[in-house]
């Protein structure tokens, strides 16, 4: 498992991610909310 990860970091590049999309991911992940009952589970993202 070591070989193959050493050799798949070669060839990727380092993505940086802009401020936008950073603030739309932590802003889109307080609006969610995952609600279990018994075996099922909701999904709710309060727009």
């Amino acid at each position: 498992m070591e070989k193959i990860y050493s050799e798949n970091l070669e060839k990727g590049k380092i993505l940086k991610a802009r401020p936008e999309t950073i603030q739309f991911l932590l802003n889109f992940s307080k609006s969610f909310h995952l609600v279990e009952y018994q075996d099922l589970r909701f999904e709710n993202s309060l727009n």
